[in-house]
């Protein structure tokens, strides 16, 4: 029997047809859908008067528009109040479940699904948003795919895809104090490029693994997408196994015991052949903060803006400049004597509890920066309410920031969170690309506590300079 990968055993158990050109039909498990990706997929479905496959695979909520204060109040007319009330109605035709933005369920897609149990080891899941690749973390093959696609799965539970090449991801050594996984993952994106992983599903495997929490592995995988990868994935362990248990939506009983039984199976066979392997010594490691316009453009916070002009690629060296030309920023500028005007802690990259906690262990004790406006929005009602039954809602007001509701806020100026043009925040999100955060908005990309060091600096700061993290 030929050895097998963790996304060969899960893409072979979903394959239905295999065509002649390449691709396969393959069978989706779940499905999450949103506000800003299905109007066009549902209006496609009632043109043709068609229903959903299966109503029971997909679950629906609202996080890219919503607003994150003031929520109690209802949302004012405008663009987001449109899209909610149509994802509403969309929902209650088609007998899809919705959870209301009021709702303690409610969160980011890529944060909820896995809260709820919806995410599931060995299944295929996907979304119209490309951080899909987050729920990899539990060994799904889960994907981001656009309106079509969303339509096609809500009337047939299909797909046709072309299997992508393997690539492993081996993390060796140990983590220092002050780099976290975000670090891992913005490094390992400096290394192979943000076109590094085009064509490959990425498997995330090797010691450093087995150490992180579910809340890492969702992080790390989250931003395979920013290395040019639609899949990213981790073999499920007991750590995986542990937090899927008595989620509401997973397993029970004796079905639950032939889950785990089969969950055990999915890590890839010790003589797996993948088609390209990256070593990354995490030990090697320092803080890592973006200085350009993608993920890619990051180097350790100890650092300087780089020198565009030394650089031999002509296509690399136009690309720099006009990063820095948007970033507003000058070569050889020591990274820690950039002033920052925002910061910005959630997203369904660090939103999450263990994320919170993180940040919060900086900012205890600490105040914000006069000049400097921050805020934390939970990446779910769930984490939201773990924060404030645990006290750190009240550290984080103590020092100064602002305590949100859930939503995808800050990361994407899609709400009402946005920088204005020429400010510069440090954000715990996903992206730094021009006007992520909105029109001029400039974003350096860091961990929870280095975006806590930086609040309460006024300025980009090695979080390892402070004192008791």
């Amino acid at each position: 029997m030929n050895a097998k990968t963790l996304y060969d055993k899960v893409w072979q158990s979903h394959v239905i047809k295999d065509f002649d050109d390449g691709t396969s039909l393959l069978y989706i498990d779940r499905h999450l859908v949103q506000e800003v990706s299905s109007p066009q997929a549902f209006a496609g479905l009632a043109a043709q008067n068609r229903r959903f496959r299966r109503p029971d695979a997909h679950i629906a909520v609202a996080d890219h528009a919503v607003p994150t204060r003031l929520r109690h109040l209802g949302l004012p007319d405008g663009l987001a109040a449109r899209q909610v009330a149509r994802l509403k109605e969309n929902c209650q035709s088609f007998g899809i479940g919705y959870i209301d933005i009021n709702d303690r369920r409610h969160g980011i897609v890529h944060v909820i699904g896995p809260e709820l149990g919806f995410t599931l080891p060995g299944a295929t899941l996907v979304c119209g948003d490309s951080h899909t690749s987050t729920h990899g973390a539990f060994g799904a093959i889960a994907f981001g795919i656009g309106a079509s696609e969303c339509e096609c799965v809500f009337a047939t539970q299909v797909l046709r895809q072309k299997k992508q090449r393997t690539m492993r991801v081996n993390l060796l050594g140990e983590l220092h104090p002050g780099v976290t996984v975000k670090d891992i993952i913005l490094g390992l994106i400096a290394k192979i490029g943000t076109n590094g992983g085009v064509g490959y599903a990425i498997e995330y495997a090797g010691p450093v693994i087995a150490s992180l929490s579910m809340e890492a592995r969702m992080t790390l995988c989250n931003m395979s997408i920013e290395a040019g990868s639609r899949v990213g994935m981790i073999a499920p362990d007991e750590t995986t196994i542990a937090y899927v248990r008595g989620r509401p939506l997973a397993p029970e009983g004796a079905l639950l015991a032939k889950a785990e039984a089969y969950w055990r199976t999915l890590a890839s066979d010790a003589d797996a052949k993948f088609d390209r392997e990256v070593d990354l010594d995490v030990s090697s490691l320092s803080p890592q903060v973006s200085w350009g316009t993608n993920p890619g453009e990051t180097a350790p916070v100890s650092g300087a803006v780089p020198d565009p002009s030394v650089e031999t690629d002509p296509v690399k060296r136009q690309k720099m400049q006009r990063s820095l030309a948007y970033m507003d920023l000058t070569p050889g500028t020591p990274f820690e004597e950039i002033p920052i005007d925002r910061v910005f802690i959630g997203s369904c990259t660090n939103g999450r509890i263990e994320d919170l906690r993180l940040a919060a262990s900086v900012v205890k004790g600490r105040k914000v920066a006069d000049n400097v406006v921050a805020i934390v929005v939970p990446g779910s009602a769930t984490v939201r309410l773990q924060a404030e039954a645990e006290g750190l809602d009240r550290l984080f007001r103590d020092a100064g920031f602002e305590w949100r509701d859930s939503g995808c806020s800050m990361c994407v100026a899609m709400n009402d969170d946005r920088l204005k043009p020429g400010e510069r925040c440090a954000s715990t999100s996903n992206r730094n690309f021009e006007g992520r955060q909105g029109l001029g908005g400039r974003t350096h990309l860091m961990s929870p506590i280095m975006a806590a060091a930086a609040a309460v600096t006024g300025h980009l700061t090695d979080v390892r300079k402070l004192e008791a993290i």
